[in-house]
């Protein structure tokens, strides 16, 4: 069993901990996986709280067959998907990369910052279903058969996605790059 799967299992029988622990585990990068969809980071962090709320008030629907990160990145996606379908005309986009690790100088940070700018411009700016199997796959660490589970896809398709994505993210960079020559 994957760690977040024993400890939900530690939940289940009665170790209220093991449930403090999923949160600890997942809680950042499943807002960051929902803001990618709803473009907002306060409706995103309700949205992970919903996802929560469902592991909590629905023990039964997880068999343990597939990991609890597959399962929760599921029922995030799911919530996304409702609050777009119902709030189309609200939604914003509101994208600031986060800052990591320690800068030499100030146009060191400058110039990452940049690039983080730019790669998530180009990120925003691809489909759908590239943009998730690219999250799914390059952020969150998932197999492509879990990132299949999630998108509710087979492994080959998300395998074409993230080839498509890939070479999309390429065009967009190379054109972005030739511009500001």
């Amino acid at each position: 069993m994957d760690n977040g799967a024993s400890s939900y299992h530690r939940f289940l029988n009665g170790d209220e901990s093991g449930f403090d622990e999923i949160i600890h585990l997942y809680r950042e990068n499943l807002i960051f996986f929902i803001n990618r969809y709803v473009g907002n980071y306060y409706t995103a962090e309700d949205l992970a709280e919903d996802a929560f709320l469902e592991l909590l008030l629905h023990p039964k629907r997880y068999d343990f067959k597939r990991s609890l990160k597959t399962y929760l990145f599921t029922i995030a996606r799911n919530k996304a998907v409702d609050y777009i379908r119902h709030n189309k005309r609200l939604i914003q986009f509101s994208a600031d990369p986060k800052e990591t690790g320690a800068f030499s100088s100030v146009e060191d940070k400058y110039l990452i910052n940049e690039k983080h700018r730019e790669l998530h411009k180009a990120l925003n700016s691809l489909k759908a279903d590239y943009k998730t199997a690219i999250h799914l796959v390059f952020f969150e660490d998932m197999s492509n058969e879990e990132a299949a589970a999630v998108m509710r896809k087979n492994k080959k398709q998300v395998e074409n996605l993230l080839y498509r994505a890939k070479l999309s993210l390429r065009t967009i960079l190379e054109k972005e790059d030739k511009i500001e020559r």
